[in-house]
């Protein structure tokens, strides 16, 4: 059979962000990789904080066998390990994975330093005490975050390619999958403690959104800090405007406006030029996705209209739902417009960024059309005072 690993990558990410519970996700990534590569067991080594060891979450065969989590420990320093962390360019990596039977048949035609042979022998020694072939490493910006474990293949063939290049792009998004179902955990637990710990938290998980686009680095503070500004200047103009807990959830919603970013492939975020019209369509889901992934916190209702409403238009010409003048949110309305300024104000790879008086014309341009009147009427108001 043969098998599509760009569409079947991609469902696997969309499915990865629906999850929010670690041992869940998991659990159902080992069972992806066994049932569309056809391998005898598929094993997670994943990196414990609080002991500094790797831990094995999950081993699971293709008949359903599975090793309980926690069956197996390995600290920083054991040789498989250090392999991924101090010898990331060396030729025994092949794409940064480790090949049991390509290592071993390369061990004899290099002369490597004693240190490093030793430190090989070792690795391999480990690999056979989890009966593995390939060793895939899953890095959370320049964390080792876990390793995955796979077996042999069911038809003892060799790992193609193709294969091991989807591998590769698996544990790419696994560790932000991972690392996103992680810090929502924790958000739920810190939310039922205190409020604002749980905003703290929140810009974590904003980072998470910001390492994944690297042509938006920072959009996201700055967007905050602008929205932030423009709720405290209405609300001094009319001290009823909105409440503390208007304010809290704007903070969220603007924190977390881009959370469906994490759904979208990288290749279409860090693309070095225009998008075409599909890639334009797939990117334009993020609203969406971000509310997939937020609604099973029950506390974020109203922040969720930020995120999912914020590229609706004033006039009706905008997305999702195609709102129009009052319907929208005003907290969807206040980001919209910030978000735009500091898109406009952005270097892109296929443009360079307007200065900020360029922008501030093209909001004024646009108030009443793009945007609500009130709200960007207030954002003039704030950069002529020199507050943004």
């Amino acid at each position: 059979m043969i098998i599509n690993y760009k569409k079947e990558l991609e469902l696997a990410a969309k499915n990865m962000i629906m999850v929010h519970e670690p041992d869940l996700l998991i659990k159902m990534i080992a069972r992806t990789i066994v049932q569309k590569v056809g391998i005898k067991h598929a094993g997670i080594l994943l990196h414990n904080e609080e002991q500094d060891s790797y831990i094995l979450n999950v081993s699971r065969g293709a008949k359903g066998i599975k090793i309980p989590a926690g069956f197996a420990r390995i600290d920083s320093d054991n040789a498989l390990i250090r392999i991924f962390k101090e010898n990331k360019n060396n030729p025994f990596l092949e794409d940064n994975s480790f090949i049991y039977p390509k290592i071993k048949k390369i061990m004899d035609n290099y002369r490597y330093p004693p240190e490093l042979k030793e430190l090989l022998n070792q690795a391999m020694y480990q690999m056979e005490t989890f009966d593995s072939i390939a060793c895939i490493p899953s890095y959370f910006r320049d964390d080792l975050l876990g390793l995955l474990l796979l077996g042999a293949k069911t038809d003892n063939q060799d790992f193609e390619q193709e294969e091991l290049d989807f591998f590769t792009a698996l544990a790419s998004d696994v560790s932000m999958a991972i690392r996103n179902a992680q810090l929502f955990k924790k958000l739920e637990e810190e939310l039922q403690k205190k409020r604002r710990l749980f905003i703290n938290t929140t810009v974590a998980l904003a980072a998470a959104v910001d390492a994944k686009d690297h042509y938006t680095h920072g959009h996201i503070n700055r967007v905050t800090a602008i929205c932030l500004e423009i709720a405290k200047k209405m609300n001094q103009k009319n001290k009823k405007t909105f409440d503390e807990k208007f304010m809290d959830d704007l903070h969220i919603a603007s924190l977390l406006h881009d959370i469906g970013k994490i759904g979208i492939p990288e290749y279409i975020l860090n693309k070095e030029g225009p998008l075409n019209e599909d890639e334009r369509e797939k990117i334009n889901e993020h609203p969406v996705i971000g509310v997939t992934i937020l609604q099973p916190i029950n506390e974020l209702n109203e922040a969720i209209m930020g995120v999912k409403h914020h590229h609706e238009r004033y006039d009706g010409l905008g997305y999702p739902s195609g709102l129009k003048g009052e319907n929208i949110p005003l907290i969807a309305a206040i980001i919209s417009v910030a978000d735009t300024y500091d898109a406009m104000t952005s270097n892109r790879p296929y443009r360079k960024a307007m200065t900020k008086e360029t922008a501030l014309a093209e909001i004024e341009k646009q108030i009443g059309k793009q945007f609500h009147p009130l709200i960007a009427a207030v954002f003039v108001e704030l950069f002529k005072e020199g507050k943004i």
